[in-house]
């Protein structure tokens, strides 16, 4: 029997050789693949000890369970009478119909919260969208979140969006609610290059040996150049496939503000068990059992408190097969 061709020892001199980031281990990235979903989910030496990954068996349920625990957060401070700091993306976005179902059946305002949108699309200079233009994040955040919770809603000026302008505002605004007893929590989703937000694993290169924490305290990013691994997720799941809608760069929150939170709530719905297909399960395995390291920013999540919900087909193994 013919011994089965290890594609970790041909990418040296193929298109593939410098495309990935620099900083990968690619044998690392490769076992946690094949660890399998037990193993994935079994906490490691890195986690936090309020840290959990709980795999779920369909999206509808990921969407309850983390708009679940983000009206939690919204209610709990309010009660407490505190200030709320919420970073928000856009991906994945189901959560936010149980968030409004819930605050809407409480009677909850959210007028102590205020709301700090990751990430969003730019050009080199971090010029980005009008804030009406379908595609934008500002745009899809009014039509999932702010417009249907109606009375309960956000109040505009309260939100925050990545623009250029403000999003240098960020960590003094988060600063100020922590001064004042609110907790930061971070909603997030992966990237399929193992980002959270759009802060790049090739940022990494910027900040070896001795300046890794220097890495850790980036609050932002105008203007950041995308991985390709990135553009072609976003193509095929923001822009049904037309990548020439998509630009190339994004203004993104750093590590600056995502590792300063309080709780995190993360989730990961890249699968199509229906099919036999998913882009997920790789970023998925490697965010919880890699380690944390610069070069896959989802690899700090673990390191926080909080939870990471996710499609269980997700979590492998990850064994090739033909479609």
């Amino acid at each position: 029997m013919a011994k089965p061709i290890n594609m970790l020892t041909t990418i040296k001199g193929s298109l593939l050789d410098g495309f990935y980031p620099k900083g990968w281990d690619l044998q690392r990235i490769d076992e946690c693949c094949a660890m399998g979903l037990q193993a994935v989910k079994t906490p490691a030496e890195h986690w936090h000890d309020q840290f959990k990954a709980i795999p779920v068996t369909n999206v509808d349920s990921m969407d309850t369970r983390m708009g679940d625990a983000i009206a939690n957060e919204i209610e709990r401070s309010r009660k407490r009478g505190k200030p709320l700091a919420l970073i928000l993306p856009v991906g994945p976005m189901g959560m936010y119909k149980q968030v409004v179902r819930r605050l809407k059946r409480s009677r909850t305002s959210a007028d102590h919260v205020t709301t700090f949108n990751m990430d969003e699309w730019s050009d080199k200079k971090g010029n980005t969208f009008p804030g009406d233009q379908p595609g934008g994040f500002e745009h899809a955040m009014t039509e999932a979140l702010f417009g249907p919770l109606g009375r309960y809603t956000v109040p505009e000026s309260q939100r925050n969006f990545a623009t250029k302008k403000n999003l240098p505002t960020y960590a003094d605004k988060i600063a100020a609610i922590k001064a004042e007893g609110g907790r930061l929590v971070t909603v997030y989703g992966i990237g399929r290059a193992c980002h959270i937000a759009f802060w790049e694993p090739q940022i990494a290169a910027e900040f070896k040996g001795k300046k890794k924490k220097k890495w850790k305290k980036q609050t932002h990013r105008i203007g950041q150049s995308l991985h390709p691994l990135t553009i072609e997720q976003n193509a095929l799941h923001s822009f049904n496939s037309r990548m020439t809608l998509i630009p190339c760069y994004a203004n993104t929150i750093g590590p600056g503000l995502f590792l300063k939170s309080d709780f995190c709530i993360g989730g990961a719905d890249g699968a199509y068990p229906d099919r036999g297909a998913m882009w997920q399960g790789m970023s998925v395995c490697v965010t919880l059992q890699y380690g944390p390291d610069p070069w896959i920013p989802s690899s700090w999540m673990p390191t926080m408190p909080g939870r990471l919900f996710f499609m269980k087909h997700l979590g492998g193994p990850l064994e090739p097969a033909a479609h």
